[in-house]
């Protein structure tokens, strides 16, 4: 199993972060899309590392087009040296339309779409193929030489696709390298839910899981002593809260027979009321989610819980954790 982190969104702490990373052994690092642009701190760490592999965690297809998206991803995965990981999602319509002001349509149909017209124009450049994609939601059909980047040394990154729902999840099995599971997801829901969307999907390509990733966020709950521990229960809660709230992952929780839940959450969260949504959430559903141990207890219970399952996974903490734990946590992982 490989094990990655996290890269800061800071672009003056990315370089350090990324060097720390790779010193401290990490396989990967993701860049999440939140407040600043995913990939430009992954050109900064590209600089100052020479191992570790570099993703998008994810970047928001929706908001982009096919062309703008793979040149960005063959740049990146040129200048890192073959070490780049395009990691898609779709967001949720009420983003896509209302803050990026693009269309929204069939979002499954629309990502398969998508995914395709990327892989058609990186063989336009890589094979010499003519670019002739028409879909239902995209269309690529101009590629002078001028605008050819030309094949890479590296060949193309690898494409990740985060999916909670069935028909996404498939939707990353059938065109998708790997597959960015969701921190609000169970053992459970990834058990009955998920893989087997995924087998779908890889059935319909006519591919089997070997060579597939999958790419976990195991949530965790942990701390040097019971204050920190019960700290991260109350941030782990209010993250929760935050998740089940809204309606695309009703499902986790109806699967487990918490379909109301998302109910009274939701209504709260359109009131502004996020301090009494995380009372909601109980011990019980925080063990569903998350992981709870000492630093040196992590690595065996998420083993134990995914290690079949998935082929990397991070440590998804929402609140402070000294470096040191982690660390320990990936010493752990190591030595297992």
């Amino acid at each position: 199993m490989l094990i990655d982190g996290g890269l800061s969104f800071d672009p003056i702490d990315a370089i350090t972060s990324g060097k720390r990373a790779e010193d401290d052994g990490f396989d990967g690092l993701w860049s999440a899309e939140t407040a600043h642009d995913p990939f430009f701190p992954l050109l900064l760490a590209a600089e100052h590392t020479e191992r570790i592999q570099l993703g998008t965690g994810i970047a928001v297809a929706f908001a982009r087009n096919p062309m703008t998206t793979a040149i960005m991803a063959n740049d990146l995965h040129t200048f890192s040296q073959g070490r780049f990981m395009l990691g898609l999602g779709s967001q949720i319509k009420p983003h896509i339309t209302k803050r990026y002001s693009m269309p929204w349509s069939h979002p499954a149909a629309r990502m398969r779409e998508f995914i395709e017209a990327l892989r058609a124009i990186w063989s336009a450049w890589h094979d010499g193929t003519k670019l002739a994609f028409r879909g239902d939601f995209y269309t690529h059909t101009l590629m002078t030489p001028f605008f050819n980047a030309g094949p890479s040394d590296f060949g193309t990154p690898p494409v990740f696709l985060a999916g909670v729902g069935e028909l996404m999840t498939e939707v990353a099995g059938e065109v998708a390298d790997g597959l960015l599971a969701h921190g609000f997801t169970t053992e459970r829901y990834m058990r009955e839910i998920t893989l087997p969307a995924l087998d779908r999907g890889l059935a319909k390509a006519g591919r089997s899981r070997q060579g597939f990733q999958i790419s976990y966020p195991a949530m965790i709950v942990t701390g040097a002593n019971e204050a920190e521990r019960e700290a991260a229960v109350q941030a782990v809660k209010a993250q929760l809260a935050f998740y089940g709230s809204t309606p695309a992952y009703r499902p986790v929780l109806a699967l487990h027979g918490w379909g109301d839940l998302h109910t009274d959450l939701n209504r709260l969260s359109k009131k502004g009321e996020w301090v009494q949504m995380a009372g909601l959430i109980t011990d019980d559903i925080v063990d569903a989610f998350a992981v709870t141990g000492t630093p040196a207890e992590i690595p065996a219970l998420i083993l134990d819980r995914y290690g079949d399952m998935v082929t990397r996974v991070s440590f998804y903490a929402p609140y402070r954790m000294d470096h040191e734990r982690v660390r320990e946590m990936l010493a752990g992982f190591r030595r297992s």
